[in-house]
Formats: C-alpha cells, sequence, structure tokens
C-alpha cells in the first residue's frame, strides 16, 4: 500500500526511481515501475494525487464529477491503483533540483540527485532512475490589460473550481483558442455561471491546415468529446476570428474590446478568462540539463526524448505533457512505458517481457494520440496574440514591456539570456514560466529567426524558492567545508595583514 511522507526527514536517502509529479503520467510510471518491484518515491508539490487533470477527484461530490465531465471522474479509478501499489508518495513537496549525485556523498551506485524541500526541510536523495512528469503550463497570453484585476487565466479558474469548488459569481467571459477554453466554457455553463461570450481567437486558415488530418480525428476519441462541448456551448454567445483584444477598466476589468475584421466589439463583464493553449512546463528538465528543441507544430520549446521517454541525460527519463502536448490518456501510457524502462535498465524484468509489455503499451500509446494532428493544427495559437505590441507588459515580475525588450534586441544581443541580464525578464519568481516563450519568440522576430536558433532561458537550480534555514540545515560536504573554511581563513589572514 502507499506510504505517505510528510516531512523531508522520512525520506530514504536513496529509491530505485523517484518520480515528480502526481498527474497522468507520474501516477502511471509510479504503478508500472512498482509492479516490477522497484522502490519508488512520487514527489509533488500538491495537496493530493492527480495534477491539475485529476485535481481533488477523490474529493469531487457527485455534483462536481457531473459538471467536470467523465474523464475527470476516470481519474478516480487510476488514483485508486495508485493507492494500492507500493510506492511512497511525498506531497507538498518541492523539488528543485535535479543532476548528477555529489562523488563525495553518493555511494557510487545511485548516479542522480533531486533537492527535495518537504516540511521546511530540505534534503539531498539519491536515485537510480528520475522520471520527470511535470506536465504542461499555460501558454502566455499577453494582451493590453491582461495584468488587471479581473481577468484571470482559464487553467486558474478551472484549479478553483476543482480544488475548492469556487465559480464566477459574475458576468464571465471567456477568450482565446484551444480545447480547454471551450471545456472549461461548458464546465462553467454546467455549473450555473452566467457566461456571456465565449470569444474565438483561433486563426481562419488554421481550418484549412487542419483538414489533411480531419479522418484520424474523426476516427479518435475526441471527435465526440468535441460535439458534446459544442452542444453546451449554444447556450453562450459565441464570437469567432476575433483578431485583437483588449481588457480595460478603471482599476478593474470592466469590458472587453475586440476586433473581428473591420468591426469593433465591446463585451462588458465583470470576470475575463484568458487561453490559448497548453506548452510543456520544461523548467526542471532544462535544469537537470536535458537537451530541447523548438516545436513549430506547437509554437513552443519541448524536450527531446524518444519513444520511451529517455532524455539526454543518461537516467533521467520524461514522460507525458512535459514532453510534448499529449493529452491525459497518452500521458498516462508514456509514464507507464518510462516505469518499464526503468525496470528493464535496473534489471528486475528481461527482454523478453520488456519487449512484450513495450509493444503492447505503444500500440495504446498510438491509439491514444490519433487526433493530435488534427488538434495541434486547428488550435495552434496565431502569432498576433503570442507576441504582443509595445506597450504590452511581457514579464509580470519585473513588468518588462514588449518595447523595453524591442529595445534591448536592437542593441544585437545573442540570445534570451543576454536579454535577461540587460532587463530582468526572467528573474523574477515565476522564473520565466510566464514571459519565456513570449520573450524568446519575441527576440527571435527581431532577429528575423526561428526561436529554435535563439533558444530559451539557462536555467539552474534551485528552479523553486528555498529558504536559508533549509539551505543551512542541508548536509554539508566536506568540499564545500573545505572551500567555505577555506574562504574565512583568506578573509581573516587579509585582516590581519591590512
Amino acid at each position: 500500500m502507499m506510504q505517505n511522507i510528510h516531512n523531508a526527514a522520512d525520506l530514504a536517502p536513496h529509491y530505485d526511481v523517484v518520480i515528480v509529479g502526481a498527474g497522468p503520467a507520474g501516477l502511471s510510471a509510479a504503478i508500472e515501475a512498482s509492479n516490477h518491484g522497484l522502490v519508488v518515491l512520487l514527489a509533488d508539490e500538491n495537496q493530493s494525487p492527480g495534477g491539475q487533470i485529476y485535481r481533488s477527484v477523490e474529493h469531487a461530490s457527485d455534483a462536481d464529477l457531473g459538471r467536470m465531465g467523465p474523464d475527470y471522474a476516470n481519474g478516480r479509478t487510476l488514483l485508486e491503483r495508485f493507492r494500492r501499489a507500493k510506492v511512497s508518495y511525498a506531497s507538498r513537496a518541492t523539488v528543485w533540483s535535479v543532476g548528477p549525485a555529489d562523488e563525495e556523498t553518493g555511494d557510487g551506485v545511485h548516479p542522480l540527485e533531486l533537492g527535495i524541500s518537504l516540511g521546511g526541510i530540505a534534503r539531498p536523495i539519491a536515485a537510480h532512475r528520475v522520471i520527470l512528469a511535470t506536465g504542461a503550463l499555460e501558454r502566455p497570453f499577453p494582451i493590453p490589460g491582461w495584468t488587471m484585476p479581473g481577468v484571470m487565466t482559464a487553467g486558474a479558474a478551472q484549479i478553483l473550481m476543482k480544488s475548492s469548488g469556487l465559480v464566477p459569481s459574475g458576468r464571465t467571459i471567456l477568450a482565446g483558442a484551444g480545447p480547454l477554453l471551450h471545456l472549461l466554457a461548458s464546465q462553467l455553463l454546467r455549473a450555473g455561471v452566467s457566461v456571456i461570450a465565449v470569444v474565438d481567437t483561433t486563426p481562419v486558415e488554421n481550418r484549412r491546415l487542419a483538414m489533411p488530418h480531419v479522418l484520424g480525428f474523426a476516427a479518435s476519441s475526441y471527435a465526440l468529446k468535441g460535439l458534446k462541448l459544442l452542444l453546451v456551448h449554444r447556450r453562450a454567445r459565441a464570437i469567432r476570428g476575433a483578431t485583437a483584444l483588449e481588457a480595460v477598466g478603471s482599476g478593474q476589468f470592466s469590458t472587453l474590446r475586440l476586433h473581428r475584421g473591420n468591426k469593433s466589439l465591446h463585451i462588458e463583464g465583470d470576470l475575463l478568462l484568458l487561453h490559448q493553449g497548453i506548452v510543456p512546463n520544461l523548467n526542471l528538465t532544462l535544469a537537470a540539463g536535458c537537451d530541447y528543441v523548438w516545436d513549430e507544430r506547437l509554437a513552443a520549446f519541448r524536450t527531446a526524448v524518444d519513444i520511451c521517454g529517455a532524455s539526454s541525460v543518461p537516467g533521467v527519463s520524461i514522460a507525458g505533457d512535459a514532453a510534448g502536448i499529449v493529452g491525459a490518456a497518452a500521458s498516462a501510457h508514456q509514464g507507464e512505458l518510462a516505469g518499464l524502462t526503468a525496470a528493464l535498465d535496473l534489471n528486475r524484468i528481461g527482454q523478453g517481457v520488456y519487449e512484450q509489455r513495450r509493444n503492447e503499451l505503444a500500440r495504446k500509446l498510438a491509439r491514444a494520440l490519433k487526433g493530435r494532428s488534427f488538434i495541434e493544427h486547428r488550435f495552434r495559437p496565431d502569432k498576433t496574440f503570442r507576441v504582443p505590441e509595445d506597450d504590452v507588459i511581457v514579464c509580470r515580475c519585473e513588468e518588462i514591456t514588449a518595447g523595453k525588450l524591442r529595445e534591448v534586441a536592437a542593441l544585437g544581443v545573442s540570445g534570451p539570456n543576454q536579454m535577461k541580464a540587460f532587463t530582468r525578464c526572467g528573474m523574477g519568481p515565476c522564473q520565466g514560466r510566464l514571459c519565456g516563450l513570449t520573450a524568446a519568440e519575441l527576440l527571435a522576430q527581431c532577429r528575423g529567426v526561428a526561436p529554435g536558433e535563439l533558444g530559451y532561458f539557462r536555467l539552474r537550480p534551485p528552479i523553486k524558492p528555498v529558504t536559508l534555514g533549509e539551505l543551512a540545515a542541508l548536509p554539508h560536504t566536506e568540499a564545500a567545508i573545505v572551500a567555505v573554511a577555506g574562504w574565512v581563513e583568506r578573509a581573516a589572514e587579509e585582516r590581519r595583514t591590512s
């Protein structure tokens, strides 16, 4: 049975496999690895397992399940399997580093080390294998007024619904592109929310680009789900083909201004929910040193992995949306493949057993991915909304505008990292999660090259805030003690001779 761990002091010094993230990919990887006898730790920042897609599903009422839809309710089955698995589970845990084990403290067997904070204590944990299942982030949606009160992301609104049962009480407007926007609209309508408009910013030409993939979509499970969403949408005003958006108000959002062709519309409301798709959450994978590429179809960076999730860093695998947006079902199968491969690498199963199970999972994964090409082409957000005008804030943490970034780009900066040094864009608490893609695409546009040629922010641990108390309490290596002691001795000598 699953073992809950509430304090870093209770963590074992090493595990066969450490998995980061308790969404469909992480949960499935933990179940698969434990089924083959591996000692598994699953670390997750949330209070309970499930990730974003299955957030708080174990505690949801029947009314909540009906409102959120059958895909959400299906998460209970996966969580029941996870609760029965022989794994250690650390909730509210922050993993802030992944890398090679310290040569002085490592046992020579466990090649990887993670920095984990839990219960106010930080500890280094060694592992044979690490599976990163950190999921996705909402793509930045920088429009005029997006930082004012009364404007939120669709994902944030969905988190409030799932975790606390909170829904908007006033006139709600949804704007943007992507399946989640339409899913949330249907969930809000079923909850009795006054959704007065759903404004679609999907480029009209996307329909033509998606047509070659329509047969695969029609044969997938996504087709029926999409039809059901459209039926619910008939209860809300739909505005398609919006080419410009602006949130306006006097200290609080009150009106959405939009352009549609030559027409300008004003929609009054109390809450604006923005969304234009999701992108891989790269911060931990990049801090671990994993190679990444620019995916033009996703219009985002993703980590480079093979079919079983192996990254460029030995022993580190990536599963689910963290390596490319694939959806919940495919994420679960990718997690199983990563857990299975760890069992093979650690000699818990033979090659024959591995190949039989791998082929089975590969077939399931292929079925789950059917229809994704259509979705990626159909809902690819327009560059107009990905790269804003000069007066729009790009970096919310440091309040850096697109115009300031363009000024720096004109100086000939070599890439996003030099831009960050000049402007502090990406140095705030979010560490580039809310501005990284926008900054990279903006600079690439100014330079007339693809974002992949310039790269992304260079990320180093700790990728999440760690208190001084936690750092001070970390076990110290002999090399670290000598380094600090040597510095103290040199400082004392300089004082004596000055």
